[in-house]
């Protein structure tokens, strides 16, 4: 059975660069049927928040990228750490190293003073001396000392790293701390694991990790190194550019299914194909298709996505999205009218929200550039005659046909352009310039809405009586 997983740290926010690691883990699980599990890497228990805990685990639920089981907390795990270094310290695996701080900040020197990379000599490896009083000892685990680490890598290929470039590196700190990747490897192996995907700045952490499988005898599973996501030019994706914390998008009005759809196509691909639905992205993710290079960040392409997803939902579950943003519309009488004539004018909830409620509240405040533009010469007494002929249409006005209908007559009668009478009834119906078409909105909020609408305008304006009854 596949099991993957996503190993999150508690000590900052869910970024999008991990949610699309932690997707590409969950996909490869669903698709094999198999286990995605969750585990929190929490053991730096000085930098650990409860507030950064609860917005990935939020986030998780956002998005609706259930795992199995329960959350496993590494904190809760040192138990079980410390069984594995006390094994490995009675087969004479590992071994307690009393080199001093002072002692090994010389040694670095000295090798960088011959060119040479800095690691640890090895000077306790088979110490069987007197310890050296007063210092508290770490312990290292023996990496081989000839020949290569060599495995095989879903998405970069095979990797070869010679046994030299792995020194005799710390499992546990002073005190007994287990260090990083000593507890990955356990929990890996202790999780059944069979595929670790992440990002490609963990490759040189394998090489380690596979020292650890091989000394206790666990079964090395599959590695997926994944390149980095960049900016738009390339490169370090930062906060400012979009590297920020998942929640924020739900804020910021993105739909979970757009994000994910965003992030399974930055370094994946299946064709031309740009639009996965979930069912979709279980059924055709291999990892093995994932890109080698790193993929840029591209806000515009975010937006599109989001569009696309925003204009195809059913308005009863756009509306019940809808809620979150202060918007309760669920049983509107206008609902999928309202709906309609708004969501092709939001790339996001928020702009969404923001349209609809240009038309369902009155604007209370006027825009002096819109006006200036927009009651130029007639508009007072266009607008008001504009409201007598709605007042004295005798047919009924329901539907965005049949108001367009009163525009062109009046437009006709008055032998004018539509703009004379269209430009200063969309600043009267809004308070602004932009928005849904004029025939949507006075259908939506309906003949005695528009008129007063209309007239709350003109007394913005200045009062005026019409020209003539039509």
């Amino acid at each position: 059975m596949i099991t993957t997983r996503f190993a999150p740290s508690p000590t900052g926010y869910l970024h999008i660069g991990g949610l699309r690691t932690a997707l590409f883990s969950w996909l490869w699980a669903r698709k094999n049927r198999g286990e995605f599990l969750l585990r929190i890497e929490d053991t730096d228990l000085s930098r650990n928040s409860d507030e950064a805990l609860e917005a990935i685990l939020k986030a998780f639920d956002w998005v609706g990228m259930s795992y199995d089981g329960d959350a496993i907390y590494q904190s809760k795990r040192f138990d079980i750490y410390k069984k594995y270094i006390d094994q490995l310290l009675e087969e004479g695996k590992a071994y307690k190293c009393y080199m001093s701080k002072d002692e090994l900040t010389v040694l670095r020197e000295e090798q960088m003073s011959k060119g040479e990379r800095t690691r640890y000599d090895g000077r306790y490896r088979d110490f069987n001396g007197t310890p050296p009083e007063g210092v508290e000892p770490v312990i290292r685990i023996k990496a081989p000392q000839e020949g290569n680490i060599i495995f095989n890598d879903g998405v970069k290929g095979e990797i070869t790293i010679a046994s030299t470039e792995v020194d005799d590196f710390v499992i546990a700190r002073t005190g007994g701390v287990p260090t990083y990747n000593f507890v990955v490897a356990i929990d890996d192996a202790l999780m059944n694991l069979t595929d670790v995907i992440r990002g490609d700045d963990h490759l040189y952490n394998t090489p380690k990790q596979i020292v650890v499988y091989e000394a206790l005898g666990f079964e090395i599973p599959n590695f997926y190194h994944v390149a980095m996501i960049n900016n738009e030019q390339g490169k370090k994706l930062s906060k400012r550019d979009g590297a920020t914390d998942v929640m924020e998008y739900k804020t910021l009005g993105y739909l979970p299914e757009a994000l994910l759809n965003f992030l399974v196509r930055l370094g994946w691909s299946h064709g031309d194909q740009e639009i996965f639905s979930i069912d979709e992205m279980i059924e055709l993710f291999e990892p093995k298709n994932i890109n080698r290079s790193s993929s840029n960040y591209n806000l515009d392409k975010l937006l599109w996505l989001n569009a696309h997803y925003i204009k195809n939902m059913p308005n009863e579950q756009l509306a019940i999205r809808l809620k979150e943003y202060s918007i309760e519309v669920e049983g509107h009488d206008k609902l999928e009218l309202l709906l309609d004539a708004t969501k092709e004018r939001g790339k996001t909830l928020v702009e969404l929200a923001s349209q609809i409620n240009l038309i369902m509240n009155a604007p209370t405040e006027y825009n002096p550039k819109n006006v200036k533009k927009a009651f130029k010469g007639e508009a007072k007494n266009i607008l008001a005659d504009f409201a007598m002929m709605l007042k004295e249409w005798e047919r009924p006005l329901h539907t965005p046909p049949e108001y367009h209908a009163v525009i062109d007559n009046f437009v006709k009668s008055k032998e004018i352009g539509f703009g004379k009478i269209g430009m200063p009834l969309r600043v009267s119906l809004l308070g602004s310039m932009t928005g849904s078409g004029l025939d949507e909105i006075m259908a939506i909020i309906g003949v005695e809405e528009t008129i007063s609408r209309i007239e709350r305008a003109i007394e913005f304006v200045g009062s005026v009586t019409p020209t003539t009854n039509i």
